[in-house]
């Protein structure tokens, strides 16, 4: 028997009205959640159409999908997913003529995703975790819906025959998990390691912190509940329409200072030529369907959230300063990198909210553009709630020396940090010559 996927209601019109804009055909992603009995699609998001495609009929034949832009799509798109939901699979409306050659794009569409997606996370999926992606294809004359699945762990799976259901208000019944994070990460960059690994550097400071992050105590409402146990045991039951009243639990994050008596810890004495310091506080959130869900899905996804949000608010900046900083500033006294703070937007009709990062001096206009072309979805500049609050870092770089034996010491600096009383944004700063390794990453010849 196959997998069930219980669809909301409105993504059937959704999907009905992209029919009309055929070229003559339309990709696109499914977003929800997966769980051992079915899975929840509470979201479908057509591939945005590149500029020069915009005014031009897209070519005929499917063989010229252009795979690697809808897998950036999909990346950029799972970085405004919030804990719980990810990308479940892709869809194509396709005219009759196409359709036999539709699920053999599917099938190559769904590794490509699955495979740049993977390749970003600092988790792995657990052992019991579902690993059937869904196939949607959708004839444009007969509105025929044909839904299968593939297991991407499998590069040979063959496909299997899954049920689509749509169903009312399904995006109202969800329970969300909120915390809040401090972080404090100090990655040392070895005077052995290139200058041009700063990004790659950072990652695995991201990938030992994520490990503390796997290890750490989660009290939801102030307790520590057993894994197998459900999510909402010893709650009340909310009276009349649950889709009504939105459940939220408040979690602590306990994060151990010990890995167990079983493991000794060494000190170590390395050379560095300089270092990251990631500090502040992070909104994390996460949301579980409310069809009897376990402590530990609902952790599993809180857990997914503190690490992608910090990992995916890296990425943001290093592409940033690739795009933004020019060549000219050589030389500088001092600089500071501040993170983009994180927001979310509301579904409508949905107790779901989506994610975004923005920069300092990003206007609503922008974030509002990126929601359109990213998830099609229009957004009002009032419902953009910004969760955290702006921080600021100064760097004060040392003197620069250039003798092949002083830079085999290990060089101190200054980090001056002026923090306002309710921290918010991470703030990711090298100190000591990380300066100049900004310097000469992105802007020597």
């Amino acid at each position: 028997m196959g997998r069930t996927y219980l669809v909301e209601e409105a993504i059937g019109q959704y999907l009905s009205d992209l029919t009309t804009k055929l070229k003559p055909y339309v990709t696109g992603l499914l977003i929800g959640q997966c769980s051992p009995q079915r899975d929840y699609v509470i979201r479908a998001v057509r591939t945005p159409p590149k500029e020069e495609q915009e005014d031009n009929v897209s070519p005929a034949k499917l063989a010229s999908l252009d795979e690697e832009w809808i897998t950036t799509h999909a990346s950029q798109v799972s970085r405004m997913l919030p804990g719980g939901l990810f990308v479940l699979g892709v869809f194509i409306i396709a005219t009759p003529e196409l359709s036999k050659d539709s699920q053999n794009a599917l099938r190559k569409l769904i590794f490509s995703v699955e495979k740049s997606l993977t390749k970003r996370r600092l988790w792995k999926p657990s052992e019991e975790e579902v690993s059937d992606r869904a196939a949607l294809q959708i004839c444009s004359a007969t509105k025929k819906v044909v839904c299968r699945t593939y297991d991407v762990q499998d590069p040979k799976s063959s496909a299997k025959p899954a049920d689509w259901k749509y169903q009312s208000a399904l995006s109202a019944s969800w329970l969300t998990l909120g915390c809040t994070v401090n972080v404090n990460i100090h990655i040392p960059l070895l005077a052995t390691s290139p200058n041009h690994d700063l990004e790659k550097n950072t990652k695995n400071g991201l990938n030992r912190w994520s490990k503390q992050i796997e290890d750490s105590v989660f009290l939801i409402n102030g307790q520590v509940k057993d894994d197998d146990t459900e999510l909402l045991e010893g709650q009340k039951k909310s009276k009349g329409n649950i889709q009504s009243s939105t459940q939220f639990s408040d979690v602590k994050v306990l994060t151990q200072l010990s890995q167990g008596s079983s493991r000794r810890s060494t000190a170590t004495v390395q050379v560095c030529g300089g270092s990251i310091n990631l500090k502040g506080a992070v909104k994390c959130r996460a949301y579980v369907h409310n069809n009897k869900p376990k402590v530990k899905e609902a952790i599993q996804a809180l857990k997914r959230d503190i690490i992608n949000t910090l990992s995916d608010r890296c990425e943001i900046l290093f592409e940033d300063l690739i795009i933004n900083e020019g060549s000219h500033q050589k030389n500088f006294m001092r600089q500071y990198h501040v993170l983009p703070q994180r927001l979310f937007v509301p579904v409508a009709g949905s107790s779901v909210m989506l994610s975004d990062y923005k920069f300092g001096d990003e206007a609503a206009g922008e974030i509002q553009e990126r929601f359109v072309e990213l998830l099609d979805q229009a957004v009002q500049a009032e419902d953009i709630h910004v969760a955290e609050e702006m921080s600021a870092v100064d760097i004060c770089p040392i003197v620069d020396n250039t003798d092949d034996t002083q830079q085999k010491q290990v060089t101190k600096a200054t980090l001056l940090l002026k923090l306002q009383q309710n921290m918010g944004v991470v703030i990711a700063a090298a100190v000591a010559v990380l300066a100049s390794i900004f310097s000469f990453n992105y802007f020597s010849d």
